[in-house]
C-alpha cells in the first residue's frame, strides 16, 4: 500500500470466534471469518469498488506467506453503518494484519441466538378512538420497520397490501429472489426482504437446503411473529388451535415492512447481522428491530452495538430485546445505551390448564392443547418421569430423547421437568413412550413464571412450588394404598387476569453489566402468550414430527416484547417525523408505567413479589402517553462519544465504535459517564471507608408540549438518601426550547460485606399539570473487595 497521506488506511479488525467450531465442510481448516473496518475515505480511486480493495489486500497479505491456501473470500463488504468487509482468514494472517501499524483492533465476534392478539388493546391502542397514536400517525403508513431475523412468511393475511398507497418514495431496498421465493412475494406493504447467509456457511459449510431456505422465506416461524407483532395488518377471524380468538394486529398496522434474514439453524452470525444492518440503513428503514442477543461485552467488541451506533447516527430507531435469562441480576443483553433495551410483561389474557390431583388438590397451571382431551371425570395413573427412566434418572426426569420406559409410563400422565430440550419436545417423548399426557414443571430458577405452549400431546406447565408438591404426592403415594393420580382440564381463553402486567419470569434483568450508569432494560412490553403470524411448514409446537398447520401461533420471550416497541417508535416517528432515536426512547420511558391493574407495582411473576426497576427499567410502555410526552430528553451522537470518554474507551476503541475520532479532553473535563442526557438517572458509589457520598447528574430537557409551559419536579428519593434538584421550576416559552436543571445525590455509607451492594431507587418527575414526566433515579452503594 501507499504510504502518502492520502493512502493512509486505518483498519480495524473483528475476528470471528465461532462458538461453533469450524466444521470440516468450511473453506479451509484453521480459518476464522473476520470484519475489517476501514476508515471511511480510504478507498484508492484506481479501484473501481470496495470489493476490488480489499480483495486486492487479502491477496497481498496471502502472496507474503508462501504456505497460504489463498482462499481468503470476501464474505461481505459494508459501507453504511460500517465500513471494511468480512473475509475468512488463518490466524497466522490475522496475527499478520493485527501487527501492522494501521491496525487499529482484533476483536471477538460471536454467535448469536434468538431471544424466543391481544397486545394492542391491552396498551390502549383501539381503531374506534377519533383521535390518539393510531389516528395521529395513519397507523404509521409511511414508516419502514427493518425486522433482523429468521425471514419471513410472505403469504399471511397480516402481510396483506389491501388499501396501501404506493410504495414510500424513498424506498431503495430490493426483493431478493431465492428459493421459493420469487420476487413477487413482496408488496406494498412487505416491500424489502433480503438474505445473509455467507458469514453462516464461512464456519459451517453450505446449508442443508432441505431443511432450510436459501432465500427470505422463513423456516423457522420466529421472524414472521416478530414482523407481524411489529406491523401486522388487521385480521379476523384469528386464533390457535381455538384459542385467543379475535382480531390480530400488529402495532403500526399501515407501516411497511423489510425482512432482513440472518438467523440459520446453526444461529445468526456477527458478520450477516452487520450486513444486515448495512443494507437496512442503505435501503431507507426507519426503526431496526431486532429480537437477537448474546453475550455482554465491551461496545467496540460488539458488532450489534457498533452497527446499532451507525444505524443511530444515521437517524434510525433500533429496539432490541433484552435476552430471556431472567429472573437472575445482571442477565439484560443488548445494553449499549443508543439502543432501546426491551424486557417483557404478560397482558391480561391467559390460557388455564388446572390439574387436578387424586387427593382433591388443584394446582394452576397454563397450556394450549386442540387434541383429544383426556377423558372427563377420569383420574389417570401419575408418575414422575425421573423414577421411570430406562437409564439415568436425571435424564428420565427432564424427559429426554429416548430417556423413558415405555412399560412404565404407557397409559399413564407423566411429571417432566423443565430445563436442557425444549419444553414441547418434552411432550413428544413421553407421548412416543405411550404416556397420555404431561406436566412440565418449572425448576427452583424459574419460579413460577409460566407460559404457554402449544403441546402434541394434553400437557400442562406448572409453577416451582406445584412441582415440589405434585414429586412429593407421588412419592409418597406410591407408597401407600392409594397410587396418585391426576388429570388436566383445559379451560380454554380467560380475558381480563389481574393482576397484569406483571415481569415476565424469564424477562432479563438489571443492573446493566457494561455500563451500570445506564439502567437498563429501559421499558417492559407485553411479551408472554403473544398471538403472531405463522408459517405453514412449521408446526405450532416447533417441533418436527408437528405436521398441524396453522395461520398464527402464541410464542413467550423478549422476542416478542422487542417488536411491540419496534412498531410503537415506528407510530411515534410518524406523528413526530423530526423527533430522533432518542426523542422517541425518551417519550417511551417517561410516560411509562409501573403500576398493575390492581393499583399497586407490578409484580415479579418468579417470585410473587413485588418488582423493582432492575426488572422493569422506566416501566411497561403507554403508547398514548408516548404520543404527547410534554418533554424529552434528546442524545446526539457525540453526547455518546463523550458518554465513552467518561466510560474509559480509549480514543481507538471509541473510534471503532463510532467512527468518530474522539476528544476525551473535554468530555473528562464536564462531568461523568452518568451525565449522558438519559431519561432515567443511575449512581454507582464505591464505599471505600467513606461515610458520605455525593455526586450529580445534569440533564438538559426539550420542550415539546405547549409553548408556554411550567414544570415543578416532584422528588421521591431513594430510601435514605438526599435529593435536591436545582431549579426546582423550569419556565418554557417555546416549543423546542431546551432547559438544564441539576440533581445532586447525597448518601451515607451502609454495612455491606466485601464484594456486596444494595440498591435503592426513587424517581424525579417533571409535571406542568397536564404532563407527568417520570426519571427512575437509582443509587447503588457497592462494598469493594
Amino acid at each position: 500500500m501507499a504510504s502518502s497521506p492520502s493512502f493512509l488506511f486505518f483498519f480495524s479488525l473483528i475476528i470471528s470466534v465461532a462458538s461453533a467450531s469450524s466444521s470440516s465442510s468450511s473453506s479451509g481448516a484453521g480459518r476464522k471469518t473476520f470484519i475489517v473496518q476501514v476508515q471511511r475515505d480510504a478507498k484508492p480511486s484506481i479501484f473501481p469498488t470496495h470489493r476490488h480493495w480489499y480483495e486486492s489486500s487479502l491477496a497481498s497479505l496471502s502472496s507474503s506467506n508462501p504456505n497460504s491456501k489463498s482462499n481468503s473470500a470476501i464474505i461481505h463488504t459494508y459501507e453504511t453503518v460500517f465500513h471494511g468487509f468480512s473475509a475468512k482468514l488463518s490466524p497466522l494472517e490475522a496475527e499478520k494484519l493485527h501487527s501492522l501499524p494501521h491496525i487499529v483492533a482484533v476483536i471477538p465476534e460471536h454467535v448469536r441466538h434468538l431471544q424466543t392478539t391481544r397486545s394492542p388493546e391491552f396498551l390502549g391502542l383501539r381503531t374506534t378512538d377519533r383521535a390518539g397514536l393510531l389516528k395521529e400517525s395513519d397507523f404509521g403508513s409511511d414508516l419502514v420497520i427493518g425486522v433482523i431475523d429468521t425471514g419471513v412468511w410472505p403469504e399471511r393475511n397480516s402481510f396483506n397490501d389491501r388499501d396501501l398507497g404506493p410504495v414510500p418514495s424513498k424506498w431503495k431496498g430490493q426483493c431478493v429472489a431465492g428459493k421459493d421465493f420469487p420476487a413477487t412475494s413482496c408488496n406494498r406493504k412487505l416491500i424489502g426482504a433480503r438474505f445473509f447467509c455467507n458469514g453462516y456457511e464461512s464456519t459451517n459449510g453450505k446449508m442443508n437446503e432441505t431443511t432450510e431456505y436459501r432465500s427470505p422465506r422463513d423456516s423457522d416461524g420466529h421472524g414472521t411473529h416478530t414482523a407481524s407483532i411489529a406491523a401486522g395488518r388487521y385480521v379476523f377471524p384469528a386464533s390457535i388451535l381455538g384459542y385467543a380468538r379475535g382480531v390480530a394486529a400488529g402495532m403500526a398496522p399501515k407501516a411497511r415492512l423489510a425482512a432482513y434474514k440472518v438467523c440459520w439453524n446453526a444461529g445468526c452470525y456477527d458478520s450477516d447481522i452487520l450486513a444486515a444492518f448495512d443494507a437496512a440503513v442503505a435501503d431507507g428503514v426507519d426503526v431496526v428491530s431486532l429480537s437477537v442477543g448474546g453475550a455482554v461485552v465491551p461496545y467496540y467488541l460488539d458488532s450489534i452495538a457498533i452497527a446499532a451506533f451507525g444505524a443511530t447516527d444515521a437517524g434510525v430507531f433500533v429496539s432490541a430485546s433484552a435476552g430471556n435469562g431472567g429472573p437472575g441480576g445482571l442477565t439484560v443483553t443488548n445494553v449499549a445505551p443508543w439502543v432501546t433495551t426491551v424486557g417483557a410483561g404478560t397482558i391480561d389474557r391467559n390460557f388455564p390448564a388446572v390439574v387436578k390431583l387424586g387427593n382433591g388438590r388443584t394446582r394452576p397451571g397454563v397450556s394450549i392443547y386442540g387434541g383429544p382431551a383426556l377423558t372427563p371425570g377420569r383420574m389417570y395413573p401419575l408418575v414422575y418421569g425421573g423414577n421411570e427412566g430406562g437409564g439415568d434418572g436425571y435424564s428420565s426426569s427432564l424427559c429426554l430423547e429416548g430417556s423413558l420406559d415405555p412399560n412404565l409410563v404407557k397409559g399413564k400422565i407423566v411429571l417432566c421437568d423443565r430445563g436442557i430440550n425444549s419444553r414441547a419436545s418434552k411432550g413428544e417423548v413421553v407421548k412416543k413412550a405411550g404416556g397420555v399426557g404431561m406436566i412440565l414443571a418449572n425448576g427452583v430458577f424459574d419460579g413460577e413464571g409460566l407460559v404457554a405452549d402449544c403441546h402434541v400431546l394434553p400437557a400442562t406447565s406448572i409453577g416451582a412450588s406445584a412441582g415440589d408438591e405434585l414429586r412429593k404426592y407421588i412419592s409418597e403415594g406410591s407408597k401407600s394404598r392409594s397410587p396418585p393420580t391426576a388429570t388436566i382440564i383445559f379451560k380454554g381463553t380467560k380475558l381480563g387476569i389481574r393482576p397484569a402486567p406483571v415481569v415476565a419470569s424469564f424477562s432479563a434483568r438489571g443492573p446493566n453489566p457494561e455500563s451500570p450508569e445506564i439502567l437498563k432494560p429501559d421499558v417492559i412490553a407485553p411479551g408472554v402468550n403473544i398471538l403472531a403470524a405463522w408459517p405453514d411448514k412449521v408446526g405450532p409446537s416447533g417441533i418436527p414430527s408437528d405436521k398441524r398447520k396453522t395461520e398464527f401461533n402464541i410464542l413467550s420471550g423478549t422476542s416478542m416484547a422487542c417488536p411491540h416497541v419496534s412498531g410503537l417508535a415506528a407510530l411515534l416517528k410518524a406523528a413526530h417525523p423530526d423527533w430522533s432515536p432518542a426523542a422517541i426512547r425518551s417519550a417511551l420511558m417517561t410516560t411509562a408505567y409501573t403500576v398493575d391493574n390492581r393499583g399497586g407495582t407490578m409484580l415479579d411473576e418468579s417470585t410473587g413479589n413485588v418488582s423493582t426497576v432492575m426488572d422493569f427499567g422506566a416501566g411497561h410502555v403507554h403508547p398514548q402517553k408516548a404520543m404527547d410526552p410534554g418533554l424529552i430528553y434528546d442524545i446526539a451522537s457525540y453526547d455518546y462519544v463523550d458518554f465513552l470518554c467518561n466510560s474509559n474507551y480509549t480514543t481507538k476503541n471509541i473510534q471503532v465504535t463510532t467512527r468518530k475520532v474522539a476528544d476525551c479532553s473535554g468530555a473528562k473535563k464536564a462531568g461523568h459517564a452518568g451525565n449522558l442526557n438519559y431519561p432515567s438517572l443511575s449512581a454507582v458509589f464505591q464505599q471505600y471507608g467513606k461515610h458520605k457520598t455525593s455526586t450529580h447528574f445534569i440533564r438538559t430537557v426539550t420542550n415539546v408540549g405547549d409553548p408556554n409551559s411550567v414544570y415543578h419536579v416532584t422528588v421521591r428519593p431513594p430510601r435514605g438518601m438526599s435529593v435536591t434538584v436545582q431549579p426546582e421550576e423550569l419556565v418554557f416559552r417555546r416549543v423546542g426550547q431546551k432547559l438544564s436543571f441539576l440533581v445532586r445525590v447525597e448518601t451515607i455509607a451502609v454495612k455491606l460485606s466485601p464484594g456486596s451492594s444494595s440498591t435503592n431507587s426513587g424517581s424525579v418527575i417533571w409535571s406542568d399539570g397536564k404532563h407527568k414526566v417520570t426519571s427512575p433515579l437509582v443509587v447503588t452503594m457497592q462494598q469493594p473487595l
